[in-house]
């Protein structure tokens, strides 16, 4: 069973009941721009994850298969409950090592980069966790937790670490010292330097108390949210490439081939000594910060949401049928993905190219509309072109409108 799928629609009740929450409150917990960089990378990494999370579970089920020490069942209970355990457990070094070691951080950081905190921020997930993570995993099938067993007590991990993202639930006493809550989570997505590195676990914060890694949010210091290199940008790819970036950028500096190599696997920060002294980086002073942000009129702001509707619905149709779907399908999916939430993002942004962007995001739905009817994922009748020529038109005229009416500041 997709969890996953079956879930969304329960991602965005909450997230409107948390919108209520905030007017009620009078609170201010989201920004759209960040709210929708925030999903766009979620959206982009279940869709590439179409593509890419079959190398862990083939090589999970391949060391399940021949490495298994215990023949367990998944029709036993308490192989469920050990496999949910243990899941939490291999998930706590996963996380611990992702903030611990450069290459696994560059995977990671995609999650932190948001400076607001809210249940969007759940679901701004990484689209190259797959390269490594596996590797944390392996214990499981070697102990012999079954594929499926696997595979479902990490969604029903994922899930339970969907509604701790939130500023509007308090310490919750006793519960505290066991699982995880949204108060020692929002010290995790903290860049204070008192809360940085800390309470890594999924479900149980248990390891956290075990392994030193514990600390309580503090109301003398309330939490800066976001990274120490900020983002500054709204674009999900340049979210996904932004570490990686900066890791191969002071790897080619470097002047030793050995800190060419060994900057990607050391403690997260970590520089070539002639590098650090040629390109200093300044500590970020968290009592000037300023969270990054592009004025947007209300129009331009209407016109992205609207757009970014789309890839949900399409994402979430690719979700519940990317198994049945041939690979040159998934790939063209994948890529008409990226390119209409990189288009978003250079909207959010402000960009002076966007416009030319859009016209020609839009001119390509219609190549795409004729592929995925000869591919019989839609109907072959006229029906199909006629709603998308009528939203094509909307758009362009949309865009055209709001061009006149374009105050913000622009960008190159």
């Amino acid at each position: 069973m997709n969890y996953i799928l079956y879930a969304v629609p329960f991602f965005f009740l909450l997230i409107s009941l948390e919108l209520l929450a905030d007017r009620w409150r009078g609170l201010s917990t989201y920004r759209l721009s960040d709210a929708l960089n925030s999903m766009s990378t979620g959206v982009l990494s279940t869709t590439t994850g179409l593509l890419t999370n079959v190398v862990g579970l083939l090589i999970y089920t391949l060391a399940w298969e021949h490495l298994g020490i215990v023949e367990m069942s998944a029709k036993d209970w308490w192989v469920w409950v050990v496999a949910f355990v243990f899941y939490d457990f291999c998930y706590y070094w996963l996380h611990r090592m992702g903030h611990e070691r450069n290459i696994l951080w560059a995977a990671h950081s995609v999650h932190h980069q948001s400076e607001e905190y809210n249940l969007t921020t759940a679901l701004r997930q990484t689209s190259t966790g797959f390269l490594l993570s596996w590797v944390f995993y392996l214990p499981m099938a070697i102990a012999g937790v079954p594929p499926l067993v696997f595979l479902s007590v990490g969604a029903l991990n994922l899930l339970y670490q969907f509604w701790v993202h939130t500023k509007h639930i308090p310490k919750l006493g006793w519960f505290e010292w066991i699982f995880i809550t949204p108060s020692n989570h929002r010290v995790h997505h903290a860049q204070n330097p008192i809360y940085m590195d800390r309470n890594y676990g999924g479900v149980f914060i248990l390891w956290d108390r075990l392994f030193g890694t514990f600390q309580e949010e503090l109301d003398e210091e309330p939490v800066i949210f976001g990274v120490t290199t900020p983002l500054a940008s709204w674009n999900p790819l340049w979210a996904n490439l932004q570490f990686y970036a900066v890791l191969w950028q002071d790897a080619a500096r470097a002047e030793s081939w050995w800190d060419k190599l060994r900057i990607w696997f050391m403690r997260t920060g970590w520089r070539p000594a002639d590098v650090e002294a040629r390109y200093p980086r300044s500590k970020p002073d968290l009592s000037r910060f300023v969270k990054y942000d592009v004025p947007l009129t209300r129009g331009q702001k209407v016109y992205a949401a609207l757009q970014f509707v789309i890839y949900v619905v399409i994402g979430s149709y690719l979700l519940a049928n990317g198994a049945q779907l041939p690979l040159l399908t998934l790939l063209l999916s994948c890529a008409w993905t990226a390119l209409g939430l990189y288009a978003i993002g250079a909207w959010l942004e402000n960009r002076t190219f966007v416009r030319w962007l859009e016209v020609v995001r839009l001119l390509l739905n219609l190549p795409l509309l004729w592929l995925a009817q000869q591919q019989e994922l839609i109907g072959a009748g006229l029906l199909p072109w006629a709603v998308l020529a009528a939203y094509t038109l909307i758009s362009l005229g949309a865009m055209s409108a709001l061009q006149r009416q374009w105050v913000a500041p622009v960008q190159a």
